[in-house]
C-alpha cells in the first residue's frame, strides 16, 4: 500500500533512505570521510521533520501489511509550477519487484494534483543503472553538475507530465 507517511514513520523512513542509498555508496566507493554530504550518510530525523513541517513536502512510503515501510519518496514544489522528486528508495531486499515503479507512478499522480507540469529529480551521474531506469520511465537528462564536496558529478532529469 502507498500513502502519505504519519509523522511518527519519520525515523523507518530515515532509516530507508540510508539503508538504500547505501549500495549505491559501496557500489561507488562513497564513504562518510569522502562523501559525508551523500545521502546515506547525511539524511537524518531532524532534516526530514524540516522538510515536512517547514518545506511543507508531501512525503509517500510504500508499506507491507500496513505497518513496515520498504520505500520512500517525497516532493517539494517549486517554482513555475514544477515539482521535484527526492530520495526515491527501496530497500535493498524488496527491489526488482515493481516497488520503485509503483512510487513513481504515484509521485507522478500527486504532482500533477499539485499542478506540476514537470518532475526534476537529481541523481548520482556515474550510477548508469538509476539513469537508464529514469529514462526507461521517460525522464530525460539535462545537464551535470561537479560540486567540489562530492566525490562524483550530479546529473539532472526531469520529466513533462
Amino acid at each position: 500500500m502507498i500513502r502519505e507517511i504519519d509523522r511518527n514513520d519519520i525515523s523507518e523512513c530515515v532509516s530507508v533512505i540510508k539503508d538504500s542509498f547505501m549500495t549505491v555508496a559501496d557500489d561507488l566507493g562513497f564513504t562518510l570521510e569522502n562523501a559525508p554530504r551523500f545521502t546515506a550518510f547525511a539524511v537524518s530525523d531532524d532534516q526530514l521533520y524540516c522538510q515536512l513541517d517547514n518545506e511543507h513536502r508531501i512525503m509517500v512510503a510504500y508499506y507491507l501489511d500496513n505497518r513496515t515501510i520498504v520505500g520512500y519518496y517525497s516532493l517539494l514544489l517549486q517554482e513555475d509550477n514544477q515539482c521535484e522528486l527526492n530520495n526515491l528508495s527501496v530497500l535493498p531486499d524488496y527491489r526488482h519487484n515493481n516497488i520503485g515503479t509503483a512510487l513513481l507512478n504515484d509521485a507522478f499522480i500527486r504532482a500533477k494534483n499539485m499542478g506540476c507540469v514537470k518532475i526534476n529529480i537529481g541523481i548520482v551521474e556515474e550510477n548508469k543503472i538509476l539513469r537508464k531506469w529514469y529514462e526507461d520511465n521517460g525522464f530525460t537528462h539535462t545537464g551535470i553538475k561537479k560540486f567540489d564536496f562530492f566525490p562524483f558529478t550530479c546529473g539532472y532529469m526531469e520529466k513533462t507530465l
